[in-house]
């Protein structure tokens, strides 16, 4: 069993927001492979889903972006998930509109979702896929900037981006992360 957690706001004001993209990845991933309703559950919402041969839960937290680790945390412990099971996808403003990024462990890298996964699991040895939002605009305050919209030209490279991340997290339920990192991280 893996445990796939995208990262984002809950409310309406944060659909399609840049910090949202992870809740994105999860919705397709659910409307392609989930069977049946989400359940409220883990302070999110979790969806029961087959990628090929593997079970995944999919998970939606509501608790904020900043406190991200008081769903993922006991999502993971209970349904005994070792860490090499779990993805955590999340927004970084450092990598390009477009760019995505699997990794085995490592700093949150100001992605404060992810710190507190981090700080709530006690480990930096969390894999995770960045999907780029970026790059940062001169003068802009990086919280206004991911709790921005997509807009123009930028709106299409998003849906585009996030459809290769759902892609990409099937083929981490399946083909693990080693391929994941040799094929998307270029």
């Amino acid at each position: 069993m893996k445990l796939v957690a995208g990262l984002g706001n809950i409310g309406r004001k944060y659909d399609h927001t840049r910090h949202n993209v992870g809740f994105e990845v999860i919705a397709a991933l659910a409307t392609e492979y989930a069977s049946g309703a989400p359940k409220g559950r883990f302070q999110g919402e979790t969806y029961d889903a087959k990628v090929g041969p593997e079970r995944v839960i999919l998970l939606m937290p509501h608790t904020y972006m900043n406190l991200s680790g008081s769903s993922v945390q006991p999502a993971k412990d209970f349904f005994k998930v070792e860490l090499p099971e779990l993805l955590v996808v999340c927004d970084d403003f450092a990598l390009p509109l477009g760019k995505l990024r699997f990794r085995k462990f490592g700093s949150a890298g100001g992605q404060k979702g992810l710190a507190d996964i981090l700080r709530r699991l006690g480990t930096e040895e969390v894999p995770r896929l960045r999907i780029g939002v970026g790059p940062l605009p001169e003068r802009w305050d990086a919280a206004d900037f991911v709790l921005s919209k997509f807009s123009g030209d930028d709106k299409d490279a998003a849906k585009e981006s996030i459809q290769r991340a759902t892609a990409a997290v099937a083929d981490w339920a399946t083909r693990g992360i080693d391929y994941c990192m040799n094929q998307y991280n270029a």
